[in-house]
C-alpha cells in the first residue's frame, strides 16, 4: 500500500496483473541484462509465492493448499519506460518483462514460513537501507491473490506469483551492491550488479538457509 502512495497511484479494488515470461527468470549467479532502451532501472523487492501444484478457479479458502513455498524476488523495472507506457495507456511489457528481469532466490518450502503475512522484508543498496516493509501491509492477501489469478489464468506447478513491493523503490547503477532478506530468517538475497557494457548488468545472488532447495523450474511469473 505504501508503494502505491509513493508512486502517486490510486489504490484499486482489484489486483493489477502483468506477466513475466520464463526467460525473465534469473536464478542465483546469472546475469541481469539491462535493456538498451532504459536509463532508469529500478529494484522492487517482493515476496514470491511458488505454486506447488496446478490449480484453476481455486476458492480463496483453499488457495494456500496449492502453495509449494516462497522465494525472494526482484521485479526489475525500467521506470522511465513504464512512465511512458502509463501516459500512453500501453501495457508494461517493455518495462517489466525483458530477459532476466526477475532475479529469484533459493526456494524455501512453505513449512519453514508458517505465516507469510507476518514477514518483514528489507533491501539495501551499497549498505543503505532502501526498502523495508511488512507483508501484513499488502493490499491483497496471498489467498485472495491466488484465487483471483487462478480464475483468469490456470496456474501450473512452479509458477511464481509476486505479491507487491514495499515503498523505497529506486535506481541501480554500475557497481552498486544490492542485499535483501527477511528479518527473523537466516537468509539473505545478495546481488552485486556491475555494468559490463552499455546494455548489460551482471548480478550474482545467493540465499543461505539451511535445508532450503533450489526453486523449481518456472514456466511463468
Amino acid at each position: 500500500a505504501d508503494h502505491v502512495r509513493e508512486m502517486r497511484s490510486a489504490v484499486l479494488s482489484e489486483p493489477v496483473l502483468f506477466l513475466k515470461p520464463s526467460t525473465a527468470y534469473a536464478p542465483e549467479g546469472s546475469p541481469i541484462l539491462m535493456p538498451a532502451y532504459t536509463r532508469n532501472l529500478h529494484h522492487e523487492l517482493e515476496l514470491g509465492v511458488v505454486m506447488g501444484k496446478r490449480c484453476r478457479a481455486v476458492p480463496e479458502a483453499a488457495a494456500m493448499d496449492y502453495v509449494g513455498g516462497y522465494a525472494l524476488c526482484l521485479d526489475m523495472t525500467a521506470r522511465d519506460v513504464q512512465d511512458e507506457c502509463k501516459k500512453k495507456g500501453l501495457p508494461w511489457t517493455l518495462a517489466k518483462s525483458f530477459t532476466a528481469s526477475c532475479p529469484v532466490s533459493a526456494f524455501v518450502p512453505k513449512e519453514k514460513i508458517p505465516d507469510p503475512h507476518k514477514l518483514k522484508l528489507w533491501l539495501k543498496v551499497n549498505g543503505e537501507l532502501r526498502q523495508e516493509g511488512e507483508t501484513s501491509s499488502m493490499i491483497f492477501s496471498i489467498p485472495y491473490i491466488i484465487s483471483y489469478v487462478s480464475k483468469i489464468i490456470t496456474l501450473e506447478e512452479g509458477d511464481i506469483i509476486l505479491t507487491g513491493t514495499p515503498k523505497g523503490v529506486g535506481p541501480v547503477k554500475e557497481n552498486d551492491e544490492i542485499e535483501a532478506g527477511i528479518h527473523g530468517l537466516r537468509q539473505g538475497l545478495t546481488l552485486s550488479p556491475k555494468l559490463e557494457c552499455s546494455s548489460a548488468i551482471t548480478a550474482h545472488c545467493s540465499l543461505e538457509l539451511p535445508g532450503s532447495s533450489n526453486p523449481p523450474s518456472a514456466s511463468r511469473f
